[in-house]
């Protein structure tokens, strides 16, 4: 069992129950699931491009991505319909545990100058986004192997009505929020 999971279920639940006074388990919140996302632009004039991002998405994440085709053709990006343009991983039950561990506790605090993630990433329906910049945050990555920096974008989405719900879950499951003055 993760520890982020067992963490969850012995003490951010009875917590979450106690501050905001929910009468039965199942209301509390809870990650539904983790989408991991990555735009390979230059996948465009190269294709060979999409399958090494594809590989290193897989290391990071422990599952294999989604191949994701462009929907439309655009002349001015040289993007034509049916290309594969992206990749994306969507992660639940003990992989997703696995990797929010992973990044709050290893990727996170790798980066230069962090100060926290944003508090203002919520969508308004208790889900939450972020952007990372480069992969070799992550302890799977190798960096003699990496050929171009490449970012990616993590939306966590939980079973949350609010805003303030989610928060709190995600400041409890150890997600490192910027104090905003």
């Amino acid at each position: 069992m993760p520890l982020l999971k067992d963490k969850y279920q012995k003490e951010i639940v009875p917590e979450m129950m106690k501050k905001f006074k929910y009468k039965n388990v199942m209301q509390v919140p809870k990650v539904e699931k983790i989408v991991v996302n990555r735009g390979v632009t230059e996948a465009t004039t190269d294709a060979k491009l999409i399958d090494a991002s594809a590989e290193e998405l897989a290391q990071i994440t422990g599952q294999a991505p989604l191949k994701i085709a462009a929907k439309k053709s655009i002349a001015t990006f040289k993007l034509r319909e049916g290309l594969l343009i992206g990749l994306k991983v969507t992660l639940r039950g003990d992989r997703m545990y696995y990797f929010l561990d992973k990044l709050v506790n290893l990727s996170l605090p790798k980066i230069r100058d962090f100060k926290g993630v944003s508090p203002r990433s919520f969508d308004g329906r208790g889900n939450y986004s972020l952007g990372i910049k480069e992969q070799m945050t992550f302890p799977e990555v190798q960096y003699d192997r990496v050929d171009r920096v490449r970012g990616m974008d993590i939306t966590i989405q939980t079973s949350a009505k609010t805003d303030a719900e989610a928060r709190e879950l995600l400041t409890l499951l150890g997600l490192p929020f910027r104090r905003e003055n």
